[in-house]
């Protein structure tokens, strides 16, 4: 069987995720590859989603032009003022419950263009 050169360590229970450009853990990269921006339209969605969560609604927040640890403060800061707990998965903020109306009023006066999706 041949091995491909490429692969690595992509996760370790130790560190967490890894990157995949120069070997460490993502919170200590080096290289700051897996620290891109995602490119988007601009328009910061606010939506609910229950798909996956037995029934439970969350409010999910996608198309922040942000990097990992901002979205981090930026959760943080959004599950303090909601009063709720919450993740950041893949680029997207999810808070629980349904914060939709307060969500787009809070992001709307930090200066994001803001849109109701779902």
């Amino acid at each position: 069987m041949k091995k491909n050169e490429s692969s690595g360590v992509v996760y370790s229970t130790e560190h967490g995720r890894m990157c995949p450009d120069c070997g460490q853990p993502v919170a200590s990269c080096l290289c700051g590859g897996t620290q891109s921006i995602p490119a988007g339209d601009g328009i910061v969605r606010v939506g609910r989603q229950t798909k996956g969560r037995k029934g439970k609604g969350v409010t999910v927040i996608t198309g922040l032009p942000a990097g990992e640890a901002e979205l981090k403060a930026l959760a943080k800061e959004l599950k303090a003022r909601c009063g709720a707990g919450g993740a950041v998965k893949d680029g997207v903020i999810e808070i629980q419950g349904d914060h939709r109306d307060f969500l787009l009023e809070e992001l709307g006066r930090r200066g994001w263009k803001t849109k109701l999706a779902g």
